[in-house]
């Protein structure tokens, strides 16, 4: 019989404040902030999460964050090239474009939030529709990873911003990437009308101003420069002027002095007040305030009577300073220099180093004062308070930190964990500090400081904790307290391990020192109420080398030791007489354990091998090649008679093995750095990773089957499938322009096979074999099962199948039809247009086709039979669309012309105004209406 594993699944990872991967995001109120591959939302003044966006079996870290002018949308980039867009009021995703090969790393919307470009690491930028969920096209040109997007807006803005313009509405796309070029693109004509070397290094960040006539960039070397935008040449497009030059579009300003010269990693304005925020240090972001006009006039007033004043001192002086002075007189009438506009304010400096940082998009201080996000590479968040400016110069403006979320994540590594004896709680301790967490609801309920902690475990009775630390310390906790209780300098060298004796009254611990320790826990009186925990030692145990890790065999009778060596050596408990040596592994082991029932011990090492040994006679049952990196701990699982074991590496993976048949049961990526801890369930129920990525994920046993072989088929096959759709990636097609077969050099179309897209044009290849089977069948045979259970017909189930296909995979999943499928599938587009059935749907996909197989298609004279009905027939039904559309717009355009006139008569009652001044009122009011979209 076929032996049968219960399969073990992830649950939600915690222990994450921010991840140092992606920007933030900050309203005022909400922080919108990575965590790996989810996204949190935090209430930063509450110290809450309120909402992890989070989607099952997607596993890619989050790159970009970017929010929509459309209230509770926000698109996120993956380090897997697909975009997500999310609606924040329901946390789910509204759609997914996946047409990028490498990670994204820049995302920008429009002005209308209805088209989205996206940068990548593949040095291509993609535009996006957003309402018909389409890639437009994608543009080459850069050699760099793309690292800035901004839209530019056109005369042409003020258009409604729809998807029934022929490609795009006009517009221009201002790119940065770290070729050191920044390239304007003109949106219409899908062409780089003007590339600028911007600096000699790659460039990280720009910026434009509000008024969209500066743009700041920001170089690896600490250089801040500025650029004009010049209108009149951007909308005037490719023109030579009269020295036979092409007009510029972006011209070089100045450049900003910077308090220092590291690399400028982000610019930022506030979007309504005048700030401008530069990062170009690691723990600090220098804050421009911008002059008004007024203020610079001023300033250029006290320049000018400075000037008169040094004239006036020099009147007795030679000729020489006369002229010096008129000099200065003249620069006093010089255009109004960058310096003088951008003023520096203050420096804002972070407790550590800073990730992304984000203004406040709406008003959130108090008395003028504007709040600036944080996010810090320590796993916090800080939020600042910028105070206005004040007239008097006594006391330097200075950034108050108004809140600060921290408490539940560390700020660094997650280097050892262990569980209570009821599996309730779990330990968590890196350098620095030590956190308790409720294990069911993954809270932080006690946060210690502590040294760098290398090993932990509870004491008996779970009201206490011990900690090894690299210092050589043993510290020992209360946790009802939260008080360090005791303090033991155990050791010379970093304790590397330690481990509770099964009768539950000592631990031994070992170190770098070459000792191992043995200690009694013995109850201290603290004062006259209370008692509390200690360790006493009681003795010592000397290595030949340094002992990294110890275990006693849960009978009691044995302590096993590995030591630098890469030796493990065994002795009796009770007597520490030599019992076993054994060896085999090249390097060090790093962890082991000790079955439950004593017969088995496995040993990892940092030769990526684990061995299976026989405590009897000490040999090696089977040594496999477990992980692609160093194995940092093993574990069995803690129930009666099991040998399944768990690894945890540096390749970042958990594996879970049958140590009798010597089999791989399962292997569970999640994590996104080197795996350090491990902790396993006391009753076999789960087990708990902490890791560089400062995550902690509990991986639950769940009541699912497993069987090795369909797993090992499972793999093999997604393999296969995702060399398919490697294979099947084209980047080198181009994209027809609207005028014919011309092609535009600079565009080409967004494809990307995947998964996904291969299955779902899978499915619809049944599904017109299964349609054509029953057409081709006499009107008396029997129906297919299929349509009699569904009571459909073969032309309604082929577009149940097709709108079934998400509408961004579409395109992707008409590509792997082949061209006999396709003059099926011109057959039923006729049927669904002369019932008029989705004629959104039928336009689209028809068009595609054409397009996709223009070369066939009109070599074929058979299909002529087919295409001159469906044109009829599609002409006849987008017709009476049409009619009904401007039937329904004219009776909208009806009721405004009643309600304007309405109003009109309101206001002329209200206060006897004339008809020139209300006609004034309501354009004015019309105005600020926001623009529906249709």
């Amino acid at each position: 019989m076929v032996k049968s594993y219960l399969r073990h699944g992830p649950t939600q990872a915690f222990g994450l404040v921010c991840s140092a991967g992606a920007n933030s995001v900050y309203d005022g109120k909400l922080a919108y902030v990575p965590a790996l591959e989810d996204v949190l939302v935090w209430d930063v003044k509450k110290g809450q999460q309120l909402a992890m966006w989070h989607e099952a079996k997607h596993k890619a870290e989050v790159t970009v964050i970017a929010q929509s002018p459309q209230k509770d949308a926000f698109a996120v980039g993956y380090a897997d090239g697909s975009v997500r867009l999310w609606d924040a009021s329901s946390g789910l995703v509204v759609t997914t474009f996946n047409g990028h090969t490498k990670a994204i790393t820049a995302l920008a919307f429009d002005e209308a939030g209805a088209r989205l470009a996206s940068g990548s690491q593949d040095t291509t930028i993609i535009l996006w529709d957003i309402i018909d969920e389409v890639g437009l096209f994608r543009l080459r040109g850069h050699r760099d990873q793309i690292t800035c997007i901004k839209f530019l807006s056109g005369d042409s803005s003020d258009l409604p911003s729809t998807s029934t313009v022929p490609l795009v509405s006009p517009g221009f796309l201002l790119t940065s990437a770290k070729d050191t070029f920044l390239k304007l693109w003109d949106l219409s004509t899908r062409h780089c009308v003007q590339t600028v070397v911007a600096h000699r290094a790659e460039i990280w960040s720009f910026d434009l101003n509000p008024n969209g006539d500066i743009i700041f960039t920001g170089s690896a070397e600490g250089e801040l420069k500025a650029w004009s935008i010049a209108r009149e040449a951007m909308q005037g497009g490719l023109k030579e002027n009269e020295e036979g030059e092409i007009a510029k579009a972006i011209l070089p300003l100045s450049t900003l002095p910077l308090s220092s010269r590291h690399r400028v990693s982000q610019i930022l304005f506030h979007p309504t007040q005048a700030y401008l925020a530069v990062q170009s240090h690691d723990r600090s972001v220098e804050i421009f305030r911008i002059r008004t006009e007024e203020e610079i006039k001023k300033k250029q007033m006290r320049r000018k009577k400075r000037a008169e004043d040094k004239r006036a001192q020099a009147k007795d002086k030679d000729h020489h300073d006369m002229q010096l002075d008129e000099g200065l007189d003249d620069n006093v009438n010089n255009p109004v220099e960058l310096v003088d506009r951008f003023m520096p304010y203050l420096v804002v400096r972070a407790t550590g180093k800073i990730r992304s940082f984000d203004f406040a998009s709406a008003e959130s201080g108090s008395k003028g004062n504007v709040h600036l996000l944080m996010a810090l590479a320590n796993n916090s968040l800080e939020v600042f308070s910028i105070p206005p400016a004040v007239k008097t110069k006594d006391t330097p403006a200075e950034a108050n930190r108004v809140y600060s979320l921290d408490m539940p994540g560390h700020r660094t590594d997650v280097r050892t964990l262990c569980l209570s004896s009821d599996d309730e709680l779990l330990a968590s301790a890196s350098n620095g500090t030590l956190k308790v967490w409720n294990i069911k609801t993954t809270a932080c309920i006690r946060t210690i400081d502590c040294g760098y902690a290398l090993c932990s475990t509870f004491l008996p009775g779970d009201r206490h904790i011990a900690v090894g630390t690299k210092s050589g310390e043993i510290l020992v906790y209360d946790i009802a307290a939260s008080a360090l209780i005791e303090s033991v300098v155990a050791h010379k060298g970093a304790v590397w391990s330690m481990h509770i004796r099964p009768d539950e009254v000592g631990l031994v611990t070992g170190s770098a020192d070459k000792d191992i320790k043995f200690w009694e826990i013995t109850s201290k009186i603290v004062d006259k109420t209370t008692t509390a925990l200690s360790v006493v030692h009681i003795r010592t145990l000397k290595m030949t080398d340094d002992v990294l890790s110890v275990r006693y065999s849960p009978n009691g009778k044995l302590l096993a030791v590995s030591l630098l060596d890469s030796t493990v050596k065994v002795f009796y408990q009770d007597t520490l007489k030599f019992f076993l040596s054994l060896y085999g592994h090249k390097l060090p082991v790093l962890s082991m354990d000790i079955s439950l029932d004593s017969k088995l011990i496995v040993t990892c090492s940092a030769d990526k091998n684990i061995k299976i040994w026989g405590l009897d006679f000490g040999d090696c049952h089977k040594s496999i090649f477990a992980h692609e990196e160093s194995i940092m701990q093993v574990a069995f699982e803690r129930e009666r008679g099991s040998h399944y074991f768990w690894t945890v590496g540096k390749d970042k993976l958990l594996k879970y093995w049958d140590g009798d048949k010597f089999e791989n049961i399962q292997k569970l990526e999640g994590h996104h750095g080197e795996v350090w801890a491990l902790a396993v369930s006391h009753h076999g129920k789960f087990a708990v990773t902490g890791s560089h990525d400062k995550s902690i994920r509990v991986w639950e046993k769940l009541d699912e089957p497993l069987f090795l072989e369909e797993e090992r088929e499972r793999d093999l096959e997604a393999l296969y499938e995702s060399n398919i759709a490697e294979s099947m990636n084209r980047v080198d097609q181009t994209v027809d322009t609207q005028e014919g077969d011309a092609t535009a050099g600079d565009a080409i179309t967004v494809e990307k096979q995947t998964t996904e897209t291969l299955m779902a044009g899978e499915r619809i290849i049944e599904a017109l074999d299964l349609a054509d089977a029953e057409r081709a069948q006499p009107s008396d045979a029997p129906r297919n099962p299929v349509l009699a259970a569904l009571d459909q017909g073969p032309e309604a189930y082929v577009l149940q199948i097709v709108e079934k296909v998400s509408s961004t995979a579409l395109h992707d999943a008409l590509l792997v039809l082949p061209f006999g499928k396709v003059l099926s599938m011109m057959v039923y587009l006729d049927e669904w247009a002369q019932r008029d059935w989705n004629l959104a749907l039928v336009s689209r996909i028809l068009f595609f086709l054409l397009r996709t197989h223009h070369n066939q298609i009109v070599t074929n004279r058979a299909l002529r039979g087919t295409l001159l009905p469906l044109r009829k027939h599609l002409r006849a039904a987008l017709r009476r669309q049409q009619d009904t559309l401007g039937y329904n717009l004219a009776a909208l355009q009806f009721i405004q012309r009643g309600e304007d006139s309405r109003r009109t008569a309101e206001l002329y009652e209200e206060e006897n105004m004339d008809e020139e001044k209300v006609k004034a009122r309501i354009s004015e009011s019309n105005k600020k209406r926001k623009r529906v979209k249709t």
